[in-house]
């Protein structure tokens, strides 16, 4: 294989040269085969370990092959590739990497149909790769209908976000957006905006989830859920275009729950009531 295409393809860990390039780097088994299964149009090339046998290149194990072979019937270009050639492009990869192309993930986000009464999550300013990627898996899980990264954000396609998705990138529409066009976007869908925030603003305390969860202002709505940056929070200026602002209650002697966690709390606990038919 060719020392100059492994580079470029091990340089799509660069935010730099996927936005050259318009492709970005998916790593590891469980990244590639949803990828593979779900947004097949999104994939361009796939990488797979591989060892020289009598019948040509023998690939890694069964699970590499059951990628390869479903990767077949999108008719996605296969590069059989050696150990040290895989580890060149990733050391995470554990024997198998995708190419992607960006515009076509972001185009099937946009395009996506949102139903009559969305849930969604959406996230200001979130700056760590693995939160970014644990919120999106955490939306996922919850059933949300679509996650919106609001303002200045890391980049949704960065490896380290879609390893910590594991996979879930590729279920779920993953939107970026800017404070206005969120706000706006939001009134255009009739979504009842949540701020989950644990100090809310002066003259207006939060309320605790399991109240917010028994209001039947909150049933049968669009809801978009919207969860501040790891180290400062919602601004207030933000937190006073919310319609409501709700926080989880701290039953022990923690100040606070990190973001990763809040998410994972909020959105399934919004979850599960909605299917209960409580809210």
């Amino acid at each position: 294989m060719k020392a100059d295409r492994v580079r470029k393809v091990a340089d799509l860990a660069n935010r730099r040269t996927r936005e050259r390039f318009g492709r970005f780097l998916i790593e590891g088994p469980q990244s590639v085969r949803e990828a593979v299964t779900w947004m097949p149009d999104s994939v361009r090339d796939l990488y797979v370990q591989a060892a020289d046998g009598p019948d040509g290149p023998r690939i890694a194990g069964e699970t590499l092959t059951s990628i390869v072979e479903r990767s077949q019937e999108h008719r996605i270009y296969v590069h059989p590739a050696s150990e040290a050639v895989m580890r060149r492009i990733s050391p995470d990869c554990q024997g198998i990497a995708a190419v992607g192309d960006a515009d076509a993930v972001r185009a099937t986000a946009q395009g996506t149909q949102l139903p009559e009464k969305p849930f969604v999550a959406a996230f200001w300013q979130v700056r760590d790769p693995g939160n970014a990627g644990t919120v999106i898996r955490a939306a996922d899980a919850a059933g949300c209908d679509a996650v919106v990264f609001v303002d200045d954000c890391v980049d949704m396609l960065n490896p380290k976000v879609i390893r910590a998705t594991a996979g879930s990138l590729f279920h779920i529409p993953v939107m970026t957006m800017g404070v206005d066009e969120f706000f706006g976007w939001a009134g255009e869908k009739v979504l009842r905006t949540i701020a989950a925030d644990v100090y809310g603003t002066d003259g207006r305390e939060p309320r605790e989830l399991p109240e917010a969860l028994r209001d039947q202002d909150l049933a049968g709505v669009g809801k978009a859920v919207i969860f501040g940056n790891e180290a400062r929070g919602l601004e207030p200026g933000l937190l006073g275009r919310c319609d409501d602002i709700v926080r989880i209650p701290l039953y022990g002697k923690a100040e606070s729950l990190n973001l990763a966690t809040s998410a994972a709390i909020m959105l399934m606990s919004m979850a599960m009531s909605s299917h209960i038919g409580t809210m």
